[in-house]
């Protein structure tokens, strides 16, 4: 087993495939946290994550053992796209939420969570102005939720959002777009001060 730990993910990945089956489940215990919380900020759900972890994880299982995984990129990119897939398919089945797209220009990019060296005081507003947002965000539609967490959370580019999500970058920037737009209106609806000292 030792030897296992000084594996990528990507070569337990490539071992589970070969057979090894302690591989797949160091790969589990070293990917299921991270999975859960990316399931669990899109679809706010305890009960709804856990089936759709459970799902994801058999599809990955089938997937590994059909050999439909080759080692050309992060295993976590992978195991996410699945997940998202296994999600979508969920709201699907829902047909319970549309998602309002406006049409005009924004970006986040004055959003920073690397706050600089700065006092008590400063560090408490801004740490409730991040809290603010985090709700804020909550609130939006799932696919610009999941762009968002995508985006700001696992720092990930919009090439990367669009291979993960399955739809092109133009996609992915509208809808990036569209969040801090349906961001914004919420800000004023709410009064929400989102000024960071």
């Amino acid at each position: 087993m030792e030897y296992l730990n000084e594996m990528t993910d990507e070569q337990l990945a490539m071992s589970y495939i070969d057979g090894n089956n302690r591989a797949f489940d160091l790969l589990l215990s070293r990917t299921q946290s991270k999975l859960f919380t990316y399931i669990m900020f899109v679809v706010r759900d305890h009960e709804v994550a856990n089936d759709i972890f459970q799902e994801t994880f058999v599809k990955v299982i089938t997937k590994l053992q059909q050999r439909k995984y080759t080692n050309s990129g992060k295993f976590s990119a992978w195991l996410i796209r699945i997940a998202h897939n296994v999600i979508m398919d969920w709201y699907r089945e829902q047909r319970s939420e549309r998602i309002v797209e406006p049409t005009e220009d924004n970006d986040l990019s004055n959003l920073n969570s690397g706050l600089l060296d700065m006092n008590v005081e400063n560090q408490f507003v801004n740490d409730q102005v991040l809290r603010d947002v985090r709700k804020l965000m909550d609130m939006l539609p799932p696919t610009q939720r999941e762009v968002c967490y995508m985006r700001f959370y696992q720092g990930m580019s919009f090439k990367e959002i669009a291979e993960t999500t399955g739809v092109s970058i133009n996609t992915s920037l509208g809808r990036m777009r569209y969040a801090i737009l349906n961001l914004r209106r919420m800000v004023r609806e709410h009064s929400v001060a989102l000024q960071m000292e």
